[in-house]
């Protein structure tokens, strides 16, 4: 599989850009997966579900399944930090691509998503200078940059100019399973 993160500062449009890559790279044949850092507090169940209702009663983790879904819901006895590669482990390992949104400390190979500010907002700054694996910005403003940069610059607003540009790369942004079972992350180039 391949895995790319999208990180930036909320409001830059990581959601969105996301969403658009997924029926870019589907639309060239290829199984997409996202991995999303959430709030502690999130919630997928929904009071009055059956598995809702399960977890409730204590099961530590309750799979519901048709044959269009499958979800999976684990409760944490204690609190938990996960890391991405955590998450990535969890994954049907026949999927193309990963598209990973937040985790912008991980060591993964990343896009960071910088949106132009509003009149009369600050810039948000920018992680790249000190961020070795960010290896491209996706920006609506290349000349707005707070930061010269050399790295490659992407059309946040042309989600086939993204993907074109992760499939001329792809090679760098594989992960591999190592013989343990475990996922492998390739360094930054």
């Amino acid at each position: 599989m391949k895995v790319v993160g999208f990180a930036g500062f909320s409001g830059s449009g990581k959601t969105t850009l996301v969403e658009q890559l997924i029926p870019e790279l589907r639309l060239r044949g290829l199984r997409v997966s996202v991995v999303k850092h959430a709030h502690h507090s999130f919630d997928i169940d929904h009071p009055g579900k059956d598995t809702y209702r399960h977890r409730e009663a204590g099961a530590f983790e309750v799979v519901a399944a048709s044959d269009k879904r499958l979800m999976l819901v684990r409760e944490f006895e204690q609190p938990a930090t996960l890391s991405v590669h955590h998450l990535l482990a969890e994954l049907y390992q026949g999927v193309d691509w990963v598209l990973v949104e937040g985790f912008k400390d991980s060591d993964l190979l990343k896009v960071e998503v910088w949106r132009a500010p509003e009149p009369g907002q600050v810039a948000k700054p920018v992680r790249y200078p000190e961020d070795d694996f960010v290896v491209a910005v996706a920006t609506d403003a290349p000349q707005g940059l707070p930061v010269p940069t050399q790295l490659p610059l992407l059309d946040l607003n042309s989600p086939a100019q993204v993907v074109d540009w992760l499939l001329q790369y792809e090679h760098r942004f594989e992960y591999h399973w190592d013989l343990h079972g475990g996922l492998v992350p390739c360094a930054p180039q």
